[in-house]
C-alpha cells in the first residue's frame, strides 16, 4: 500500500498492491494526475476506486484515467459529480480482485450519497467517511450526520480492533482508536 499526499486539502491517493503479482488499483485521483501514475510505475492498475465524488477527490480522475488507460468504479449515486462516466458501479458488498488481494466495497452514504470505504483484513480505506477524531463532515444536515454515525456504527465498527484506517486526508488510526468515541460523536453533532 503506497499513500501520496496532494492538493491544498492533503488528499491521500492510495495505491494498492498485490506484492507477488504486482496488480493494483488507484483509490481516489486527487490534483496530480503525472504523479500519481508515476508512483504507479511498475505496477499493473487495473482500475481507479472512486470513494466518493467530492471535486478534491476526483480533480485528476479525467487525465489520470487517460494516463493509465484503466477504468474508473465509483458507487451510482456519487457518478453525477465525477468529470468522467464510471466505466463500473460499486455496490455494497462487491468484491474487487486485485491480484491475490480482494478489496470489498463498504457503502457508507452521509458524507456523500455515494460514498464508499474498500476494506481487506487489516485495512479499511475510508475516503471521507471516517477519520482520526471523528466522521465526515456533513455540512450541519442532521438527516446526513445521522446517515453517515448509521455507516460507521453498523458497517465500520464492526471490524477488528486493529484495522488500520486509512482516510481520504491525514493520518491514519484504527478500529479500536475510533470506536470509544462514538457517544462523543453523536452528542456534539458532527
Amino acid at each position: 500500500m503506497r499513500c501520496i499526499r496532494l492538493g491544498p486539502l492533503d488528499n491521500n491517493v492510495y495505491i494498492v498492491v498485490d506484492r507477488e503479482t504486482r496488480r493494483g488499483v488507484v483509490v481516489d485521483a486527487s490534483d496530480d494526475a503525472s504523479r500519481i501514475a508515476r508512483e504507479a510505475t511498475g505496477v499493473q492498475v487495473s482500475s481507479i476506486l472512486i470513494t466518493h465524488g467530492d471535486q478534491d477527490h476526483v480533480d485528476a480522475l479525467e487525465d489520470l484515467a487517460r494516463l493509465l488507460g484503466v477504468p474508473v468504479a465509483a458507487h451510482p449515486l456519487d457518478a453525477s459529480r465525477l468529470p468522467v462516466k464510471p466505466d463500473i458501479e460499486l455496490q455494497d458488498g462487491m468484491e474487487i480482485e486485485v491480484g491475490a488481494l480482494s478489496l470489498r466495497v463498504i457503502h457508507t452514504p452521509g458524507h456523500t450519497p455515494g460514498s464508499v470505504c474498500f476494506y481487506a483484513p487489516g485495512y479499511l480505506l475510508s475516503g471521507d467517511t471516517l477519520f482520526p477524531g471523528g466522521p465526515g463532515n456533513t455540512y450541519g444536515d442532521r438527516r446526513r450526520f445521522d446517515q453517515i454515525i448509521a455507516s460507521i456504527q453498523d458497517k465500520l465498527f464492526v471490524l477488528p480492533d486493529d484495522t488500520q484506517v486509512l482516510p481520504g486526508h491525514g493520518d491514519p488510526t484504527t478500529i479500536g482508536n475510533e470506536r470509544p468515541y462514538l457517544e462523543e460523536w453523536i452528542a456534539r453533532g458532527w
